[in-house]
């Protein structure tokens, strides 16, 4: 297991080695011990799968406060995102700063989204499935939004012509500057 630091402190890609044959490949996607040696030591609580039909449906930028804050790490079972990761710690010398890491199933690799980060993703090819482990359950009173598209992240989302697909309340999110719930 491949652990690769981002331009933002925690959060880093993951690329779980594949072991293949004439039949196909085997992979250990998750191993808690030896994210804990690398000083990843995270306690999952909940594995959670999204289904995206459309190419360009946009998911975020969320994220939840304490004390349900969520680690997140993030893997796509079938076709391939661009895995979004936003600092929203007010005192990070990365405030308001992001990276944004192509994650594919036929890669297999994965991005550790720590709490402090909201997170989204856009899907780059149509029927995409994503897993992602999480730290802490959803809790709808915990639940924030920033705004996809807001002009102070610069966020290129790599979206098809005609925009994103998005869920109502991601198209009304709150800029970055008027979310008064960060960390």
């Amino acid at each position: 297991m491949e652990i690769i630091p981002t331009a933002l402190d925690g959060v880093v890609e993951i690329r779980p080695a594949r072991h293949g044959d004439d039949r196909g490949w085997f992979s250990e996607v998750y191993k808690r011990h030896t994210l804990r040696d690398a000083g990843i030591d995270i306690d999952f609580l909940q594995d959670n799968e999204s289904f995206s039909a459309p190419t360009g449906t946009l998911r975020g930028l969320h994220y939840q406060l304490d004390p349900h804050a969520q680690d997140k790490l993030v893997r796509v079972i079938h076709g391939s995102i661009l895995d979004v990761a936003v600092d929203i710690r007010r005192d990070s010398a990365t405030f308001g700063q992001h990276v944004a890491v192509t994650l594919t199933a036929d890669e297999g690799n994965q991005l550790l989204v720590p709490a402090g980060f909201a997170h989204g993703f856009s899907t780059l090819e149509p029927d995409t499935r994503v897993a992602y482990k999480v730290s802490a359950v959803y809790a709808p009173d915990c639940e924030r939004a920033i705004r996809w598209d807001d002009p102070a992240l610069a966020i290129d989302w790599q979206l098809p012509p005609g925009g994103p697909t998005l869920s109502g309340k991601d198209g009304i999110a709150p800029l970055l500057a008027d979310q008064p719930d960060l960390f």
